[in-house]
């Protein structure tokens, strides 16, 4: 190398792809195969003459690294760069566009040299909404194809980091979407559907896939905290396939649903259990027969006491109406609408669920109870509705003895005036007081021992 000369750098050992460093990078990371990179680049023949530039075009160019969507050298090169790095890479025409060139650009046989920039990468977007809330870089690549689905058995390491020290690591085993039962996050769980077995991968990962508003006090992540975790995935089964079921196989693999939703629910993992009771009704999508028929009515009368939980009340009506379209009779659903009713103040409509569940079940005094109470509210509302209507009317008439003497024809002169004392008189029967309330919610939680089917 003579004086002044940049040293050049083998990326490949037989020289074919070469780098000379023209600007320092900042930093010590580069980028990872699977990440989305942007660069400008500067293209030359070995004289001088540019056939390409990024920067004549005024924006960057972004390609995936390693997906061989650009020429073998600049995957090889880049993967070298760091931040704010310019380099020259010099590549032979085996990694370039060999025998064949590019015409009329290019000519057949070409050592081209390239003037890059690196000016940022991000990782692989594997979130759901492609909003970047899930970052991959892969650290170890595999050429093994198989890889999970939902329900599929997994086993992988797993290392959470969150500024910069770990907080978990372990070796898991489990079905893929039931990994909230080994405390992993939702944002786990999406990453390892992306990988195949073998491969290992860090991924970045925000808040509201990781441990959310709450974070996790005994791990010590705080609120809305990003983490990363490491995932090797050591080995996968493929997850079952619904629509290759037969009627009858598609029952057993419901309740296989159901048991599992009712051992989440008591573990009072009331998402998961949600998730399979779920599963439980899609399965039987397109089955027909009584027993099936029965078991769909029963899951979706169990998700309702799952929203419940979780003081969801609307989605858990919803769900009381998928049962009853199924089962009009169902005590439970009807009960259980009724006590959605109630808590939206939709007292006319509870009290119209609580005398059908007694009409079924006339000793059901939880039901009675409720009715007592549903009674009383829709009573102290249109008292109170009354009052409002009686201060109105009041309000008016004192307005109307300000002004002069209504005409002889004035038709509503000749109405009369609602007094305070007529709706004084409208009060009928004992009052009912807080006590009485509370005394009777308290022997309605005693006596609701609704559970599930």
């Amino acid at each position: 190398m003579t004086a002044g000369e940049i040293e050049k750098i083998n990326i490949t050992p037989d020289g074919g792809v070469q780098k000379q460093i023209l600007k320092e990078g900042t930093g010590d990371n580069t980028p990872e195969n699977g990440c989305n990179v942007s660069l400008h680049y500067t293209g030359k023949l070995t004289d001088g003459t540019i056939f390409d530039s990024s920067l004549d075009r005024g924006e960057p160019f972004e390609f995936t690294l390693g997906t061989r969507s650009v020429i073998q050298a600049f995957d090889l090169g880049v993967i070298t760069m760091k931040l704010g790095e310019k380099c020259n890479l010099i590549c032979a025409p085996e990694y370039a566009y060999g025998e064949s060139g590019s015409p009329p650009s290019i000519p057949p046989n070409a050592t081209l040299i390239f003037e890059l920039e690196m000016l940022g990468w991000k990782g692989a977007d594997v979130s759901p909404n492609k909003d970047g809330s899930i970052e991959r870089f892969t650290i170890v690549s595999s050429d093994k194809r198989r890889s999970p689905n939902d329900g599929s058995l997994c086993k992988a390491h797993i290392t959470g980091k969150y500024d910069g020290k770990v907080f978990d690591e372990r070796e898991v085993e489990f079905n893929l979407g039931e990994g909230s039962d080994l405390g992993l996050i939702e944002g786990v769980e999406i990453a390892i559907e992306k990988m195949v077995v073998g491969e290992e991968s860090r991924f970045k990962i925000k808040s509201r896939y990781a441990f959310g508003t709450k974070g996790n006090e005994q791990l010590n992540i705080p609120p809305n905290a990003d983490v990363e975790y490491i995932i090797k995935l050591i080995d996968c089964e493929k997850g079952l396939e619904d629509w290759k079921f037969t009627p009858e196989e598609r029952l057993t693999h419901s309740k296989i649903y159901k048991e599992k939703g009712t051992k989440y629910f008591k573990k009072e993992n009331y998402s998961l259990a949600l998730k399979m009771y779920k599963k439980c009704v899609d399965v039987l999508d397109s089955n027909s027969d009584e027993e099936s028929h029965k078991l769909k009515a029963a899951a979706y009368s169990n998700q309702a006491l799952c929203y419940q939980k979780t003081n969801d009340h609307f989605e858990a009506k919803q769900a009381c109406n998928e049962t009853l379209k199924l089962e009009p009779n169902n005590i439970k659903a009807l009960y259980r609408r009724g006590q959605c009713n109630v808590t939206v103040a939709e007292y006319d409509e509870a009290l119209l669920d609580f005398q059908k569940v007694l009409e079924l079940e006339p000793t059901n005094k939880a039901a009675q109870n409720q009715i007592q109470i549903c009674k009383h509210k829709i009573k102290e509302a249109k008292d109170k509705e009354k009052k409002i209507y009686a201060n109105m009317f009041s309000k008016l008439a004192a307005a109307d003895k300000e002004q002069d003497t209504p005409p002889e024809n004035d038709v509503l002169a000749k109405c009369g005036e609602w007094r305070d004392e007529n709706a004084k008189s409208d009060k009928s029967g004992d009052e009912w007081t807080d006590e009485d309330t509370k005394r009777e919610a308290d022997f309605a939680l005693e006596r609701d021992n609704i559970v599930m089917i």
